[in-house]
């Protein structure tokens, strides 16, 4: 059942999924009937430091052939393959297939005085009706932005710009596809006519004809080429990126969200209606299935907390109950709310407070700005959740401390799959969707890949989100 299955051998089809993440590439080779994961590699990348944040694409091609070894029957027997990669990098290429410069990820956040202009060029409004999002630095129209102005030789000599997941898939089928899920948050794919804007694309000296066709989700980007560390003629499915290669582990449907505790935290769910969000906020990204996956994130997560607790000498689950602090741990600024300028907020201290309450203070208000993001998601559908747990994913997930504060601060009960590694889950699902010509939500209920531990709900703790709320101009109000 899912991950759940131990490895070991199996008889039956076998399919690869592929997650290249920003740190590393991992591939799990699973049963498509059982969803028994019977092999699993992974290889870490490099990337760069100081201003920028940059890989060589060919860092994860190497990784990629490294993992696939590692996997060893499974990728000679595998009959499909499919890659969920890191979301937004630009990769630019020569005539050849070869990386012009190193490809920016997503997290380098150089173009963000690029993302401001085009903004203001076009208004938040535009950019929310015709591309579901509003860019910021991270999405690829930005920093494409910023190589023409700063680099204009690199711009000048591509002949292809991809995305993370596209290099790779053109590197396994030769065909230079993407899908529509990766495709979303480029800034320069429209959600209203599912096409490029051919309009900006012009104003930005990026010839339409350099961009990868952009595959529906019962397409393939083709067969495996000769030569290659895995079986010749297999099929390619077109991939996707990382949060929509999550959801389809997840097998997502309307109103089920999911609720990662990362570094950042992040929140989606798979929803009818078409996100746009002006605010910025929501990221109006297409689904993998042919869908939408409206996501919000928030900056300070799991990072903010545990270096709370390391000021205050605490080990991260040295929580303790009670008293009436209000802590907004916004270290970093936040992204929702909208509070870029924020810094942490700390108030209702008194005499009888302990450490131990600060820091459940340091969770409290962490889950609280998530919490937030997750209802401005589930507005898109008009905000009613599904009766079932709520899915919280992410490193976070293992920690008792996150798991109660979720509980208690959202009233919900939550739900924790056992599965560990969801982009490649997700990429298999896609890969099993191809081979198999099933749905991939109904792949991912038979391998039963939400299987894990439920936690019931806990009271409302309205004290806690009253004091929070009551803090938040506060926090509005930093310069």
């Amino acid at each position: 059942m899912g991950q759940n299955g131990a490895l070991g051998a199996s008889s039956g089809a076998v399919v690869l999924g592929i997650d290249s993440s920003t740190q590393s590439t991992k591939v799990l080779a699973v049963d498509v009937e059982t969803g028994a994961v019977l092999a699993s590699g992974q290889a870490r990348h490099t990337v760069s430091t100081g201003a920028g944040r940059e890989t060589d694409p060919e860092v994860w091609w190497t990784a990629l052939q490294d993992a696939l070894s590692q996997t060893g029957e499974f990728a000679a027997r595998a009959e499909a393959v499919s890659v969920g990669g890191q979301q937004h990098g630009l990769v630019v290429l020569d005539a050849q297939g070869a990386p012009v410069r190193p490809a920016m990820l997503w997290n380098d956040v150089r173009s963000a005085p690029q993302a401001a202009a085009l903004v203001e060029k076009y208004g938040a409004e535009h950019w929310a009706q015709r591309f579901g999002s509003v860019p910021g630095a991270s999405f690829t129209v930005t920093k494409w932005a910023w190589l023409a102005e700063h680099e204009p030789a690199a711009a000048a000599a591509a002949k292809a710009v991809r995305l993370p997941h596209d290099f790779l898939t053109e590197r396994l089928s030769g065909a230079g596809v993407t899908d529509r899920g990766d495709a979303s948050g480029t800034g320069w794919w429209r959600s209203d006519t599912e096409s490029y804007d051919e309009g900006l694309l012009d104003s930005l000296g990026l010839p339409v004809g350099l961009l990868p066709k952009v595959l529906g989700p019962g397409e393939t980007a083709g067969v495996v080429r000769d030569g290659l560390p895995l079986r010749a003629g297999a099929l390619v499915a077109p991939g996707t990126g990382d949060n929509a290669a999550a959801a389809l582990g997840l097998g997502l449907t309307p109103g089920r969200a999911a609720l990662s505790l990362g570094t950042s935290g992040t929140v989606y769910a798979v929803s009818r209606q078409r996100p746009t969000d002006p605010s910025g906020v929501v990221a109006g990204f297409a689904s993998a299935d042919g869908g939408w996956l409206p996501l919000a994130c928030t900056l300070n997560c799991t990072l903010a907390v545990d270096k709370v607790a390391a000021l205050l000498g605490r080990e991260r689950e040295d929580v303790e109950p009670g008293g009436s602090v209000a802590f907004l741990p916004f270290l970093d600024g936040e992204r929702t709310p909208n509070l870029p300028y924020a810094s942490g907020l700390l108030s209702g201290l008194r005499h009888d407070t302990t450490a131990g309450q600060v820091l459940q203070g340091a969770y409290d208000g962490a889950v609280y700005a998530l919490l937030g993001a997750l209802e401005e998601v589930l507005a898109v559908d008009g905000g009613a959740p599904s009766d079932e747990p709520l899915l919280v994913i992410g490193g976070g997930s293992r920690g008792t401390a996150w798991l109660e504060t979720v509980r208690r601060l959202s009233g919900r009960a939550v739900q924790v799959p056992e599965a560990g590694e969801l982009v490649a889950l997700g990429a298999a699902v896609q890969a099993a969707a191809a081979l198999t010509g099933e749905a991939p939500a109904a792949i991912a209920a038979r391998w039963n890949t939400t299987a894990g531990r439920v936690h019931e709900a806990l009271p409302l703790d309205e004290g806690a989100r009253a004091r929070l709320a009551a803090a938040m101009p506060l926090a509005a109000a930093q310069r």
